[in-house]
């Protein structure tokens, strides 16, 4: 966040972690306080990598080319969300943001164990849920159909 504003990014918003539930004498030094910042440039690791944090970006565009540009900047992601009035559209759009899973209208979250978890594109493994959903793999099948599954190491395959 440092790096991205200053790189000219511009602090909408930056909570605090003293309002948190924690055990007294705690170590926080490893949570990040909710924050929003309005346009990052391109420049920044931010829009390069996921933040790991309850960080928001707001990123003004002109075009849907713009848009998809600046939510796949990061190439890939565990989970993204896009608001829009025509539903529909969004949905349409939803297809080509390199995210694992895309809320439309609403936030979107990793999930629980009850569905399968995992990322895209540098974000393929994911974070660690257990149980047997824990996806380790994706790979695309048949045009626009995604196949979930824990797949044998690459070693394991032919290699002629």
């Amino acid at each position: 966040m440092a790096d991205a504003i200053s790189h000219g990014a511009v602090p909408l918003y930056r909570g605090s972690v003293t309002s948190g539930s924690f055990l007294p004498d705690q170590d926080t030094s490893a949570y990040v306080a909710p924050s929003v910042l309005l346009a990052p440039p391109g420049r920044s690791t931010l829009m390069h990598a996921e933040p790991f944090g309850p960080v928001d970006s707001i990123i003004v565009v002109d075009t849907i080319d713009e848009l998809l540009a600046a939510m796949n900047a990061s190439n890939g992601a565990l989970v993204a969300s896009l608001a829009c009035d025509d539903e529909e559209f969004a949905a349409k759009l939803a297809g080509d943001v390199q995210a694992f899973k895309v809320g439309i209208n609403k936030p979107r979250s990793r999930g629980d164990r009850d569905e399968p978890f995992g990322g895209r594109g540098a974000s393929w493994k994911g974070a660690f849920v257990g149980g047997d959903l824990l996806v380790q793999a994706v790979t695309v099948g048949e045009p626009g159909e995604r196949l979930y599954g824990n797949f044998p190491d690459y070693s394991s395959y032919p290699t002629t």
